[in-house]
């Protein structure tokens, strides 16, 4: 293949997976990756070592003392810090191009997701579709990073599996989807959480409500609650809960 340099919009999609794959997965023998060349009509190499470019890049990495590949730093840097100070414009730019080059539309690509909103007019049905667009891609991303296994209970079946929230979506736009402030659960406990019965301290443990604990003596309660008393979750490979987020989890949502 011709050897030409990378565009914006190359870059964008090249995050979008990076942010997709474990860190593990960065090499040219993944499926994802090789659907990326595909499409860009690129080698399976060359997508890889742009996804460890922006391993160097990213501040997880850094403070673990992983270098990546630094050759490309100049041409990533840009896109990350476009991604770090606006999320979910880049995000959803980028499924949007993705769509485009798999010649899809984005309401083909995502019927299921976007499913009530083809009576939406205007900015009305814009804004819907940016949200639950980005709000599969923040799915996709916890999933990844928590090698799509409920930090609680190790299930790991996609269908019962969700992206909570540790701020809630409504609460905080600029950490909407950022990954420390989403953990994988499966639906009993995301459901827990996001309604304040359960919580999760600085050390990573599970914290049980006094509004639960009041219905400590019936029959659900030792087989899905009464086990969670100070357990501490399955930490993902990469990016953490966030402790303040999970402070303010504690102080504004746990029913203690």
């Amino acid at each position: 293949m011709e050897r030409r340099n990378w565009t914006r919009q190359e870059l964008i999609l090249a995050l979008n997976l990076y942010l997709k794959l474990p860190f593990g997965k960065l090499h040219h023998n993944t499926p994802e990756i090789i659907h990326l060349a595909t499409i860009l009509n690129r080698t399976p190499n060359s997508i890889a070592m742009r996804l460890s470019n922006f391993a160097s890049v990213d501040p997880f990495h850094q403070q673990r003392g992983i270098k990546g590949l630094t050759g490309g730093i100049k041409q990533v840097q840009p896109i990350w810090d476009e991604f770090v100070n606006d999320k979910e414009e880049l995000l959803f730019e980028s499924e949007r191009i993705l769509a485009d080059l798999e010649h899809q539309t984005l309401e083909n690509k995502y019927a299921e997701i976007l499913s009530g909103t083809e009576n939406l007019k205007g900015e009305t049905k814009t804004r819907e579709v940016k949200t639950r667009v980005n709000q599969n891609i923040f799915r996709q991303i916890v999933l990844a990073n928590y090698s799509s296994r409920c930090a609680i209970t190790g299930i790991d079946l996609p269908d019962l599996l969700v992206a909570s929230h540790i701020i809630p979506w409504a609460k905080n736009e600029q950490e909407r989807l950022n990954p420390e402030n989403g953990i994988c659960l499966s639906s009993l406990y995301d459901k827990a959480f996001d309604k304040g019965l359960i919580a999760i301290n600085e050390k990573y443990q599970i914290l049980i409500s006094g509004e639960l604990r009041k219905r400590e003596h019936e029959k659900f309660y030792p087989t899905f609650f009464a086990p969670l008393a100070k357990l501490t979750l399955h930490l993902p490979k990469k990016y953490l809960p966030k402790k303040e987020f999970l402070q303010f989890h504690l102080e504004t949502v746990f029913k203690g």
